[in-house]
């Protein structure tokens, strides 16, 4: 089943978490670069047409571009290890944008009642590989990013590559 999502690609991140991410995120394998998700899954590719890549672009650059930076390693549980962007709330202040405006695209189809905006560097692999990965990671810290774009990204699930549909750009600052 062929997906979307929007995600704000994080280019600024590769050269410390790349060859973590390669050994330790199965989503790394399908083209999807390191990224901070703004919502996923988004609407059936079918979904999306003009005017649905009309109101992306109209919510996008309405929202000014941003510094973030990534400023520390977390985890949910012991199965997934991240990093944290800071501010937090300009990548949260995205999502609610698009979630009120496409209701039925709840982020992560509804699972999670606080949806937390992270870098994912490791998904379900061995503890111990996450834990080095994590101890190498944290010196690098903190990673400084220019937020200018979302990106729409489309794919199936363990099929590769993803597709880039299209990227939107944040309004000017």
């Amino acid at each position: 089943m062929t997906e979307t999502g929007l995600i704000v690609p994080v280019p600024e991140a590769e050269p410390v978490v790349g060859r973590h991410r390669a050994a330790l995120d199965p989503i790394t394998a399908w083209g999807i670069p390191a990224h901070i998700t703004v919502l996923y899954p988004f609407l059936p590719p079918e979904q999306i047409d003009d005017e649905v890549l009309g109101v992306l672009r109209g919510l996008f650059a309405a929202t000014p571009a941003f510094e973030a930076a990534l400023t520390r390693v977390a985890w949910f549980g012991s199965e997934v290890m991240w990093l944290a962007p800071h501010p937090e709330e300009r990548f949260r202040g995205l999502t609610r944008a698009v979630f009120d405006r496409f209701p039925s695209a709840p982020p992560y189809g509804g699972a999670f009642a606080d949806v937390v905006p992270h870098l994912t560097v490791g998904d379900r692999a061995p503890l111990a590989a996450l834990e080095e990965a994590a101890a190498v990671i944290a010196p690098h810290l903190p990673i400084r990013a220019a937020v200018g774009t979302v990106r729409l990204v489309e794919g199936a699930t363990g099929e590769v590559p993803w597709r880039t549909v299209t990227e939107c750009p944040l309004g000017a600052r």
